[in-house]
């Protein structure tokens, strides 16, 4: 008799234990779906691209203020264009109306935060560049279009095989956390570099004529 009370528990108990277990299973498959959707690019875009969105906020939100004041409040200060994304579908891309120290590229980090950029990448198409390449051009649905990128920092060598499409095309078949590291180091070295130069130009000639003349050297000479 005791035995048969106890297995009518245990069934009574039983669709009750199932469901909790099968609630814990699904949120368990949901939470190891979405950390395989978290790869470490995004990961790499999420940590970086938020903590230079934090340091670069004030600098941006004061170049808003000037650039509002001189133009027709926000809306003259805020670009907004319409670019092809991830999966080829199109978003407003939004950045300051100045090149001044690149803040129009840092001003698109929020797209970087929520997942319509990546820090590296191919260059934001707009639909009809993105029609007129045509079949040709269908493997950039596969990648997020970037901050930054392989054509952004080799076009200004000036060489001949450094086309756009070309650097855009190599970076999809190659892209990895170390070029990305490597192309995102070299697109902070360049306006440091450009910075330094206009700053070192000014005092290039005042150097005295005599600092590169040989001992014994004279004007009479």
């Amino acid at each position: 008799m005791r035995n048969a009370r106890r297995t009518a528990t245990r069934r009574t108990r039983h669709p009750a234990v199932s469901a909790t277990a099968g609630a814990w299973s699904s949120a368990a498959g949901h939470l190891t779906a979405a950390l395989g959707a978290l790869t470490v690019k995004r990961s790499l875009d999420l940590a970086l691209g938020s903590a230079l969105l934090a340091l670069t906020a004030p600098v941006l939100a004061l170049a808003a203020l000037v650039l509002g004041a001189r133009t027709r409040g926000s809306a003259g200060a805020v670009r907004r264009e319409v670019r092809i994304g991830l999966g080829g579908h199109p978003f407003e891309l939004r950045s300051l109306r100045t090149r001044r120290l690149r803040l129009d590229l840092l001003s698109r980090l929020p797209h970087v935060v929520g997942g319509t950029l990546s820090l590296v990448g191919p260059a934001p198409l707009t639909p009809e560049e993105t029609v007129a390449l045509g079949p040709a051009g269908r493997w950039r649905q596969e990648l997020r279009p970037g901050l930054t990128g392989l054509a952004q920092v080799r076009t200004r060598s000036g060489m001949p095989w450094d086309e756009p499409a070309l650097l855009d095309a190599h970076y999809a078949e190659h892209h990895g956390t170390r070029l990305d590291l490597a192309i995102l180091a070299q697109s902070v070295r360049i306006p440091l570099h450009a910075a330094l130069r206009r700053v070192r130009r000014p005092g290039k000639a005042r150097l005295s004529d005599t600092d590169h003349r040989l001992p014994n050297y004279s004007v009479a000479e």
